[in-house]
């Protein structure tokens, strides 16, 4: 079993941009959205990928992450919930951590969030000028209920 241990913050500024050492394009949809699992698929640049999220326990969750083919993800984003997800997903060092801030497009233009993957719950971090409101479990921000 593989645990997630997520924040996740509203972004205030645009200075992620300059920390960013890359940048991906991301498409993702959903084949369900249910509280208790959710069924992503994602591509990401030239790769595709398959990922099944189980329900927030706090900061937390089971997740598994398969790659899988272009043609399959291509022909499974067409069976997802409307809306699939388009953003540019920044990659930004910050004090020994990665932080990966995402700018969203279409519907949801203009929301931007930070988060940062941690290895346990207790774990500290710094919080870079370009973070505002904290909305950990806040479910209005789930990527699967955008």
């Amino acid at each position: 079993m593989a645990l997630e241990i997520e924040h996740k913050f509203l972004v205030k500024n645009n200075s992620y941009r300059q920390l960013a050492d890359v940048s991906h394009r991301i498409y993702q949809g959903y084949l369900c959205r249910e509280p208790e699992r959710t069924v992503r698929v994602r591509v990401k640049d030239q790769r595709a990928f398959l990922t099944v999220k189980g329900r927030n326990h706090g900061a937390s969750r089971e997740e598994f992450e398969y790659e899988i083919s272009m043609e399959d993800a291509e022909k499974m984003l067409l069976m997802c919930l409307p809306p699939v997800l388009e953003k540019t997903r920044y990659i930004v060092p910050y004090k020994g951590k990665i932080w990966e801030v995402d700018e969203f497009y279409g519907s949801r233009a203009g929301l931007v969030t930070a988060e940062i993957e941690l290895k346990s719950e207790e774990e500290e971090y710094d919080i870079p000028d370009f973070v505002g409101e904290d909305v950990t479990g806040d479910p209005r921000y789930y990527n699967s209920n955008l």
